[in-house]
């Protein structure tokens, strides 16, 4: 399934793409699309039944309506750096021997077609064009990666928006660079784990003002879905509704000859994963 939240910013109702483009409104059904909705097998049921009866649920206007996050009261994102063998080697790194992780806030998180904020004093902002994994199910000390894809709730697209200079010029850790105002555009939409059957077959493209940046696939990455989340569950407790945005494939600015071409005000950044939707921003001064 396909599902999502469209309204004003913190106003958002949960509603669903069906099969032939339709928005259908799923307010009469549940409150939110959320970690509580991912972990209840009994309503995501009465969702899915729902929406194969045509007309069961009422359609919306989806013309000038605005696509929030797809998943409401995130609890956390988790980041995975230097996933991808291709981003690794364009930037000379070698690829990590364990999943490196940081932290973005909850509150960075932004709908897909919201505006990006470049935070003020920024010379390096850069996009990450990233596949975002959502979690159904409270994962602790799993056992495997097998274990760790059944934990998986949806996925999503994400913009893990980065200023490389607060990242990793200015000392201490990561999470300065990622942790800006609006640095996680989320979605369209969150596809449920059922309708992904191989995460590892997925291209990743982003384009900036028009121009093709990064083209990968998710087979590139050094530590698969199911690996990261297994991974993850010996160091923290991943609970419905967390985030998990694995990496990024090459073709980041800061892989790019000089002058790097570090995003500036009036540049549109678009990504898309296949099957999981586009997204688009315009980026403009904080």
């Amino acid at each position: 399934m396909k599902l999502l939240r469209v309204g004003p910013v913190g106003s958002e109702r949960p509603a669903l793409l069906d099969q032939d483009g339709t928005l259908r409104d799923l307010s009469g059904l549940i409150t939110d699309v959320d970690g509580a909705l991912l972990a209840d097998d009994s309503v995501l049921s009465r969702v899915r039944d729902a929406a194969a009866v045509p007309g069961a649920l009422p359609a919306l206007d989806a013309e000038g309506l605005r696509v929030g996050s797809p998943i409401g009261r995130v609890g956390k994102v988790v980041g995975i750096g230097l996933n991808y063998f291709g981003h690794a080697a364009e930037i000379g790194a070698e690829p990590p021997a364990e999943p490196i992780l940081f932290l973005k806030a909850a509150d960075t998180v932004v709908g897909p077609d919201d505006t990006v904020l470049i935070p003020r004093g920024s010379v390096k902002t850069d996009w990450e064009a990233e596949l975002g994994v959502v979690i159904g199910a409270t994962a602790r000390y799993l056992a495997s990666a097998e274990e760790g894809l059944a934990h998986v709730g949806g996925y999503t697209v994400v913009n893990d928006v980065s200023e490389r200079e607060f990242q990793i010029e200015r000392g201490g850790t990561w999470d300065k660079g990622k942790n800006c105002e609006t640095f996680t555009p989320l979605g369209p939409w969150l596809v449920t784990a059922d309708d992904i059957p191989d995460p590892q077959a997925l291209g990743v493209r982003l384009w900036v003002n028009g121009e093709l940046k990064q083209d990968g696939n998710t087979s590139d990455q050094v530590f698969p879905v199911g690996e990261v989340v297994r991974y993850l569950s010996q160091f923290m407790t991943l609970y419905p509704g967390d985030v998990i945005v694995t990496g990024t494939p090459a073709g980041v600015a800061m892989g790019q000859p000089e002058p790097k071409p570090y995003l500036r005000t009036g540049d549109v950044v678009e990504v898309e994963i296949d099957g999981l939707g586009r997204q688009r921003q315009e980026f403009k001064g904080a």
